[in-house]
C-alpha cells in the first residue's frame, strides 16, 4: 500500500534552521521515498511501512538530537505525489 504524508516540523527553540534542516537531512537518508520539501512542509510518498519507519527513526533522532519540537502530519492513503 502506498502512503502520502505532508510533515511540518516545529521546533520550540529560538534557533530552529539546524533542527529543521537536521530532520530533513536524516529523512533523506532514508531509502525508497520520493521526498518534496516546500517554505511550509515536507511530502513524503512511498511504501506504507518504509514511510512508517522512516518518520519514526527521524521523529526520534530529532527528539535525541534538538529537544523539544512538534510535528504536525496528515496522512493520506495512496501516491499523491505531483505527476511530471
Amino acid at each position: 500500500m502506498q502512503l502520502t504524508v505532508e510533515i511540518s516540523n516545529y521546533p520550540l527553540t529560538a534557533n530552529y534552521i539546524p533542527a529543521i534542516q537536521g530532520f530533513l537531512d536524516e529523512l533523506g537518508k532514508q531509502g525508497d521515498l520520493n521526498i518534496i520539501t516546500n517554505t511550509l512542509s515536507t511530502q513524503v510518498f512511498g511504501e506504507y511501512d518504509t514511510v512508517m519507519a522512516a518518520l519514526q527513526a527521524c521523529m526520534k533522532f530529532s527528539f535525541e538530537t534538538y529537544g523539544m519540537m512538534v510535528f504536525v502530519c496528515k496522512f493520506l492513503p495512496g501516491d499523491l505525489s505531483p505527476k511530471s
